[in-house]
């Protein structure tokens, strides 16, 4: 599946609802969505992203979705029965996180923090430590568990799984994403650091 520049334009400002189970273990936040997860409705969805293949890594869920071309029921059954809940920060389909404000993503973490009240979550893990720097104003926060709850879950902060942030790999994603789901009481399928 591929899409067009002119066809991934059509969804900028689009939005993508979260895939959130029931009762959520641990969710996982994004920045926001990307045009090419706006265009498939599914988070973390751009062929380059490296999310879904460090769950996969990790053991945190069983096998790699086909998540390029969207999640299909299979896949997100998958992730509601493990209790794993996706959202972002700011819910506006930008082509680069960089195109939101600091006022947008300031925003955005004081709905987050409703949301995660309202869901009842275990653990929350926002991906991206930039975003939550600015969002949350934390300029100096570093990746890992944070002293601060979020909404009466425990907050974590991993990083960002885009192909832009290329020093981190897969290996490196998969050890960060393990920490919050073993907090959360996700038990691994495979062992990661």
């Amino acid at each position: 599946m591929g899409f067009t520049r002119s066809e991934l334009e059509s969804f900028r400002d689009a939005a993508v609802d979260d895939l959130m189970p029931e009762h959520p273990k641990l969710v996982f936040v994004g920045i926001n969505p990307g045009l090419w997860t706006a265009a498939t409705g599914s988070h973390f969805a751009h062929p380059g992203n490296r999310f879904y293949p460090a769950l996969a890594a990790a053991g945190i869920i069983p096998r790699l979705p086909d998540f390029a071309a969207g999640l299909d029921d299979a896949d997100r059954r998958m992730l509601l029965e493990a209790g794993i809940g996706i959202s972002n920060l700011v819910h506006r389909a930008t082509a680069r996180a960089d195109e939101l404000g600091r006022a947008e993503l300031r925003a955005g973490a004081l709905r987050l923090e409703r949301d995660v009240e309202r869901w009842g979550a275990a653990v929350v893990a926002i991906v991206g430590v930039t975003a939550y720097r600015q969002g949350f104003d934390r300029p100096k926060a570093r990746v890992g568990k944070q002293d601060e709850a979020l909404g009466g879950a425990e907050l974590w902060v991993v990083p960002n799984p885009s192909g832009l942030n290329a020093h981190a790999t897969v290996d490196d994603l998969a050890r960060a994403y393990a920490e919050p789901a073993r907090a959360a009481g996700i038990t691994l399928t495979s062992k990661s650091g």
